[in-house]
């Protein structure tokens, strides 16, 4: 059935368009449009990160060196760089925010595995910082923020304990607390476990309840960690397992800049920032989900790899990858291939 079509058009196939198009319609994003449409911008831009495309002009230049292939495509005809420039920078960048969290909902559904067979849902958080150049991106400007750092968590903590949450932070080095109970048979590696109470003004006030805390020396960084947390049900062991495997996030993020271009922008406002940065999670969760319905066993730099010289092919996905033969993959099970949603 796929052998007639070009494999950018069968990738495209996994992605729910139905959806988009209500998103879309939502914020009205093809309102007096004729020809490029947001579902055109996005598979523009999708293509761009396929086929690792250094720039906006060298985007445009891959899609005109296969003009009669662009309808076929998905991404409509005569896509100049103005035109590609002016909708990245006008079109509403929720659009592709609200579908990048979308993808990323049914991302999670295909691959969340149950590693710490803990009832209910287990989430990491964690943030990363994009380096810009102020002479360009004018409008990035960081704000001052007086809180310290201790205050700033003290507060986070207690608002998730009201919605009945547990959750596991690192503890900082100024933190202020006395003990209260301790624990006197401890695991391996775990160097004390005990409840504390803060002593601090104002971690006092924002959480006055006693609170967790555990000392774990880590044997493979040859360093120790001090969590926090408010959850007394789980083992010592398994409040160290939660807040290492956090670092999967600092991995997808590394991933993420490194094999999706996020270093480069192609636009210099931040809503065509923005439209780049959720369509390159567009991006990542199509080839997550690909990978889990073909149950393939290429990791996802291999399979990024492999498609980034195969997008105007006419190979049957399933020989594309079956018969694909890919040399010096000394990255297949490093960094470079975060199992975010595996976690």
């Amino acid at each position: 059935m796929n052998k007639e079509k070009y494999v950018f058009a069968q990738l495209i196939s996994f992605l729910n368009e139905d959806k988009f198009r209500r998103i879309v319609n939502k914020y009205q994003g093809n309102r007096y449009i004729k020809h490029f449409t947001c579902w055109n911008q996005l598979l523009s831009l999708m293509f761009g990160q396929l086929s690792n495309r250094e720039s906006l002009r060298d985007l445009i230049v891959a899609l005109d060196a296969h003009h009669s292939k662009c309808y076929h495509l998905g991404v409509g005809r005569n896509v100049s760089r103005s035109s590609l420039a002016r909708t990245n920078q006008n079109r509403d960048y929720h659009i592709f925010e609200e579908y990048a969290y979308y993808l990323v909902n049914e991302t999670r559904k295909k691959r969340v595995t149950d590693i710490f067979k803990l009832a209910g849902n287990v989430y990491a958080f964690d943030s990363t910082t994009i380096d810009l150049c102020l002479s360009v991106f004018w409008w990035a400007k960081f704000r001052t923020i007086s809180l310290t750092v201790l205050t700033t968590t003290s507060r986070c903590c207690i608002g998730i304990h009201q919605i009945g949450t547990c959750f596991v932070v690192r503890a900082k080095m100024n933190l202020q607390y006395k003990p209260v109970k301790w624990k006197r048979r401890l695991p391996k590696n775990v160097l004390s476990d005990m409840s504390i109470q803060f002593t601090g003004f104002y971690p006092k006030q924002y959480y006055p309840k006693p609170l967790r805390l555990v000392r774990y020396w880590d044997e493979e960084q040859k360093h120790e960690f001090v969590f926090l947390t408010n959850a007394t049900h789980i083992s010592a062991l398994q409040v160290a397992d939660l807040y290492k495997n956090r670092r999967q996030v600092e991995l997808f993020f590394k991933w993420l800049k490194q094999h999706l271009r996020i270093k480069k922008f192609w636009g210099m406002t931040e809503n065509a920032v923005r439209i780049q940065i959720y369509t390159a999670i567009c991006t990542y969760c199509l080839v997550a989900i690909i990978q889990h319905d073909m149950q393939l066993v290429r990791s996802t730099y291999e399979v990024l790899q492999i498609l980034s010289i195969s997008l105007t092919d006419k190979t049957p996905l399933r020989d594309l990858f079956d018969k694909t033969k890919f040399q010096n993959d000394k990255e297949r099970f490093g960094l470079d291939g975060p199992s975010l949603f595996d976690f």
